[in-house]
């Protein structure tokens, strides 16, 4: 490893480390695991839909193991056994305050109802990351199809999510055309730049009134995580990154756009897979669209956007349309089941190491109801989940499910059958599974037994 960068003379205390043999951020070092050997890689993925579903066909209707796809779910069907479907959850933080809910859905913060600017508190996959994150290259991985990256820092600053697959792949599989010193010194300008900045802030700051001040924090808290991304990229630099196999490279670098979106979400999906074959992250964020401008999706026919089919009126036709969406939607999960089912580690496929978390933060979003949220987990077998059963919080308390009245069940929509049932609570029970020590996340009551071994 080279120790010819100094500053001022003076060797780093990092450089130093590497002339007397320390190795960085190794994935397997057995102080990690304890004296049976390294620890298996954890991994989650957490992948966010718009504007809720069309509910009267989405409902679930049974509880238990012996439940029925519906007919948007149906491409679930091959991966029962590797998946949960749950009913009744909700963030008590947020009902009623629609403008906000992709921000707060792995935070469940609480947020004006007018959705003007708030402070955000830290996400559930950060919280992962900062656990886990030290072993791998990318401690997280943030992407967006369209909308907003999910993650947030423990500042509740909002962490950039990448949109350009080709920029994913560059990032993740990349050569890089110039010298590891070459790049070791462009990072190093970089950093020095990033004082000069937190300097000039820190002589200001004093001098601000109290919303600058908010503002300036805010700013620091960005250069920080830039120094933090500069610093492990200047430490993985002597770690070459993993290569690709020719065909699987030509694959995931091809350029598509919506106007195909089907093969559009798959290579979103391919690189997820990718990047967890690799071991390149063991924690992926991923927005498949915002809720103001989801693209439609011209390949089954549908122009308008999701926003807009979610705003139906009770209109049949655009129901109709909605649940195509769901359906498609759904399609694209269970082509990414089936990619993580594909690969095997030893005794376990990359599902069964992987636990992923699909869902909205809207549940009927004509009325902008956010209660009943569609969820479902899936894979995490090896992380000790048990599947194959419709978790349901509701049906304990109504009895039974009537979607043919639109009224009522809009209700079970809008308001919390059961006040406990919490998507934090699902949230830290992932937590849990992944070995972040957290007795508690958010408004959270107590982890969701069903769902584990």
């Amino acid at each position: 490893m080279s120790n010819l960068n100094r500053n001022n003379g003076q060797m780093s205390r990092r450089q130093m480390l590497r002339g007397i043999g320390a190795t960085i951020a190794l994935p397997a070092l057995n102080c990690m695991a304890g004296v049976s050997g390294p620890s298996k890689p954890k991994r989650s993925v957490f992948l966010y839909i718009p504007n809720g579903v069309n509910t009267l066909t989405w409902q679930i209707e049974k509880a238990g193991p012996d439940y029925q796809f519906t007919k948007p779910l149906q491409a679930l069907e091959r991966h029962r056994a590797d998946i949960t479907p749950l009913s009744g959850l909700h963030h008590p933080l947020v009902l009623g305050k629609h403008h906000n809910c992709e921000k707060v859905w792995l935070t469940g913060a609480n947020v004006p109802g007018d959705g003007g600017a708030f402070r955000n508190t830290v996400s559930a996959d950060q919280l992962i990351a900062e656990t886990i994150g030290a072993a791998t290259r990318f401690p997280s991985l943030e992407l967006a199809i369209e909308g907003q990256s999910l993650a947030w820092s423990k500042d509740g600053i909002q962490i950039p999510a990448e949109r350009n697959t080709q920029q994913i792949f560059n990032m993740l599989f990349g050569v890089e055309k110039d010298g590891k010193e070459t790049i070791r010194r462009r990072l190093s300008r970089r950093g020095s730049i990033l004082d000069l900045v937190a300097d000039d802030a820190k002589r200001v700051k004093g001098r601000l009134g109290s919303e600058d001040r908010s503002k300036l924090d805010e700013y620091l808290t960005a250069v920080r995580q830039v120094e933090e991304r500069t610093r492990r990229a200047d430490e993985w630099l002597n770690v070459p990154k993993p290569v690709v196999p020719a065909t699987d490279a030509a694959r995931l670098q091809r350029k598509l756009s919506m106007a195909e979106a089907g093969a559009y979400y798959r290579l979103f999906y391919d690189l997820m897979v990718m990047a967890l074959r690799t071991d390149s992250t063991r924690v992926i964020t991923c927005g498949i669209g915002g809720e103001g401008n989801a693209s439609g999706i011209p390949d089954i026919g549908i122009l308008q956007s999701r926003h807009g089919l979610s705003h139906h009126n009770g209109d049949p036709e655009q129901l109709r349309r909605l649940t195509q969406t769901d359906t498609f939607l759904i399609d694209q999960l269970s082509y990414f089941l089936d990619q993580l089912k594909e690969h095997k580690e030893e005794d376990n496929t990359l599902l069964d190491t992987t636990q992923v978390l699909w869902g909205s933060g809207m549940a009927y979003g004509h009325s902008h109801g956010n209660a009943n949220l569609p969820t479902i987990l899936a894979g995490g077998k090896a992380l000790g989940y048990k599947h194959g059963t419709h978790v349901d919080f509701n049906l304990p308390k109504i009895g039974k499910y009537d979607v043919s009245n639109a009224t009522e069940h809009y209700k079970i929509c809008s308001r919390p059958i059961d006040s406990d049932a919490r998507v934090s609570n699902l949230l830290l029970t992932m937590l849990q599974r992944v070995d972040v020590k957290a007795d508690k996340f958010q408004d959270s009551v107590k982890p969701i037994s069903q769902i584990v071994a």
